[in-house]
C-alpha cells in the first residue's frame, strides 16, 4: 500500500515522514550512519507493512529529508526522543507500536518507556546495552571520502553482499552531497565515538518501565551482524528484558530489514497484529 510523503514542524525543525496504511498504528525509526534515511533502512518493507498497519515512518532530524540541527551537538539523542514523542501524536489515539532499527531500536525502547500508549516494540539490530566500539561501527560512523569508501563501510553492514546494491550506494552518496551535509555528518560523528553507544544504553528506570504487563517486545537480530554483534547487544538486552522475545536470523548482517525483508515483515506483522487484537 503506497505511503504519502509529509512534513511536520517539531521543536523548530522540519521533519519528514511517510504515512499511510490501515490497522494497528506503528511509528518507524531508522538508525544513524552515512546517507541513512527511513527509506535507506526500511525501503523494501514499508509498503508491505502498510497493508497491515497504520504507518508513520520518519527521517530523524539531521537525516534524509528532515531538517538539520542549527547548533551542536548534532548527535542529539534527547532531541530524537522528543521527535519520537511528537511523532506518536500523529498516530491515531489508543495503543500503538514502534519499530526501530539499530540506534532507532534503542530509541524505540526509550520511547516505549516514556509513553504508556506504546504496547508493542520491534527492535531490529538494536543497540542499548554497553559494549566496546568495534572497527566496523567506527568505520561506518566515519565520513566516507568517496563512493568506494562508502561501499566498503556498507559491505560490513551486510552478510549477503548482493544487498549492497549500486542503487543503495548512489542513494546514500547523493544524500551526503547535499550542501554542507558532509561537514555536518563529520561533526555529528566526531571522535570519540564510543560515547554514541554509551548514550543509547537503557537505564534502570527505562528497563523497569518496559516491564509493564501490557508490553510486548521482540528483538530481531542477524547472527552475522558485524558492527553490533548479537552476543554483545541482543543477547544481553534480552537478559535485561526477560519478557522480550529474541529472534536470531542465520546468515544475516546488520542491514536486516533489507537482507531478510520477508522474515522482517512476518515478525512485524505477527507482533503488531497481536497488538490490535
Amino acid at each position: 500500500m503506497p505511503l504519502e510523503s509529509r512534513f511536520a514542524d517539531i521543536k523548530g525543525h522540519r521533519v519528514h515522514y511517510h504515512e499511510g496504511g490501515e490497522g494497528f498504528p506503528v511509528l518507524m525509526l531508522h538508525g544513524v550512519g552515512p546517507g541513512t534515511s527511513i527509506m535507506g533502512n526500511f525501503g523494501p518493507v514499508l509498503e508491505p507493512l502498510a497493508g497491515h498497519c497504520r504507518i508513520v515512518a520518519s527521517d530523524l532530524i539531521g537525516f534524509g529529508d528532515s531538517g538539520r540541527k542549527k547548533t551542536e551537538p548534532f548527535f542529539d539523542l534527547a532531541l530524537w526522543i522528543e521527535q519520537g514523542l511528537a511523532l506518536l501524536d500523529l498516530l491515531p489515539d489508543g495503543p500503538c507500536g514502534i519499530a526501530g532499527h539499530s540506534l532507532g531500536g534503542a530509541l524505540a525502547l526509550k520511547l516505549a518507556a516514556r509513553s504508556e500508549r506504546v504496547t508493542r516494540v520491534l527492535a531490529s539490530s538494536a543497540i542499548g546495552v554497553p559494549y566496546e566500539l568495534n572497527s566496523a561501527l567506527d568505520g561506518f560512523w566515519s565520513l566516507p571520502t568517496d563512493k568506494g569508501a562508502l561501499r566498503r563501510a556498507m559491505s560490513r553492514m551486510a552478510f549477503d553482499q548482493s544487498a549492497v546494491t549500486d542503487e543503495m550506494i548512489d542513494q546514500r552518496w547523493a544524500l551526503l552531497q547535499d550542501d554542507g551535509y558532509a561537514d555536518y555528518f563529520a561533526a555529528m560523528f566526531s571522535p570519540p565515538r564510543q560515547r554514541f553507544i554509551d548514550d543509547a544504553v537503557l537505564d534502570d528506570a527505562e528497563i523497569s518501565a518496559l516491564g509493564r504487563a501490557e508490553m510486548k517486545i521482540t528483538l530481531i537480530h542477524g547472527r552475522n551482524d558485524e558492527p553490533c554483534p548479537p552476543d554483545l547487544t541482543a543477547r544481553p538486552m534480552a537478559e535485561r528484558l526477560p519478557a522480550a522475545d529474541l529472534i536470531l536470523l542465520g546468515e544475516c548482517g546488520h542491514n536486516l530489514p533489507r537482507e531478510r525483508s520477508a522474515d522482517y515483515i512476518r515478525v512485524a506483522t505477527a507482533l503488531f497484529r497481536d497488538g490490535a487484537a
